[in-house]
């Protein structure tokens, strides 16, 4: 125990003296596993919080109906709210429903309501349906939006329409992959969806960044299961692995990510060096 705080501190401290390269355009992720329960949210909101945190200007698209993302990033997500459910069937302009972060000012959520429940029947018979995002995100980075550095779309745990149209604005796919038995379920139909999007409605969309989440390096299943995700994509797995924290789980329920709820804590160090490697690997791909 005293080793890991003394690594953690250590490692807090280089992040606190490194640089975070900002990207010469905005990078849009989609954030996606069908697979619930492995972190995507909040690997969603701490990566984003922790760029924000380092100057970059970061978006947070809340399009997965439960809204937890907004309310982790401590914006008002009620019934009614203007949110993603009325930029998509409504088209209203996104920069009239983003809200800023109260903790975080370069931090800016677009939040999810209950109305988005039912938008994926909604949506079949809308028209351009799978781009409905893409036309929406395009105009606010075209606008309001253009000094925009990165913008994440947390996906619901489903392949639908709502996936689908983070899937054809974004360029890279984030996965957040459990070091559980069962990691790499489903994994083989996301990637499918992934190859069969680029086939027809986007050429640039990329599986870029794998995070693995929950890692407990005392197991031999964690260990195994990081070993079989690295053989499998060893240029997309990042180095850095996110522990189990209590103080990640217990962040949201203060309206707040484990990167401003306790800034020392293992989880929000692990996410701060995850963004790091996030925006390293983007400086080096773009020179």
């Amino acid at each position: 125990m005293a080793n890991e705080l003394i690594a953690t501190e250590r490692l807090r401290r280089e992040l606190a003296e490194s640089d975070f390269p900002r990207p010469a355009a905005t990078r849009v992720f989609a954030v996606s596993n069908q697979k619930g329960g492995v972190g995507k949210t909040t690997t969603t909101v701490n990566i984003a919080a922790a760029l924000a945190k380092r100057g970059a200007n970061v978006l947070v698209i809340d399009s997965d109906p439960q809204g937890n993302a907004s309310t982790a990033l401590g914006v008002d997500h009620r019934s009614g709210t203007p949110s993603i459910y009325d930029v998509l069937l409504d088209d209203t302009p996104m920069a009239k429903v983003a809200q800023r972060c109260p903790d975080i000012p370069t931090l800016w959520c677009i939040p999810a309501t209950i109305d988005l429940a039912g938008a994926d029947i909604e949506m079949v018979s809308v028209v351009r349906r799978e781009f409905r995002l893409h036309d929406a995100l395009h105009e606010l980075l075209e606008g309001p939006g253009k000094q925009l550095d990165y913008v994440f779309i947390d996906c619901p745990p489903s392949l639908g329409l709502l996936t689908l149209n983070a899937m054809v604005v974004a360029q890279e796919i984030l996965i957040p992959i459990q070091c559980e038995y069962y990691a790499l379920e489903g994994l083989t139909q996301l990637i499918k969806t992934v190859e069969m999007v680029r086939k027809h409605l986007n050429r640039d969309l990329d599986v870029s960044t794998i995070v693995l989440t929950m890692f407990d390096g005392r197991t031999n299943l964690a260990r195994e299961v990081a070993s079989e995700v690295r053989a499998h994509f060893p240029q997309q797995t990042l180095e850095q692995t996110i522990p189990r924290s209590v103080r990640v789980s217990e962040a949201p329920s203060h309206g707040q990510t484990v990167i401003t709820h306790d800034p020392h804590s293992s989880g929000a160090v692990a996410y701060t060096a995850v963004a790091r490697e996030i925006a390293v690997r983007g400086a080096a791909t773009a020179a």
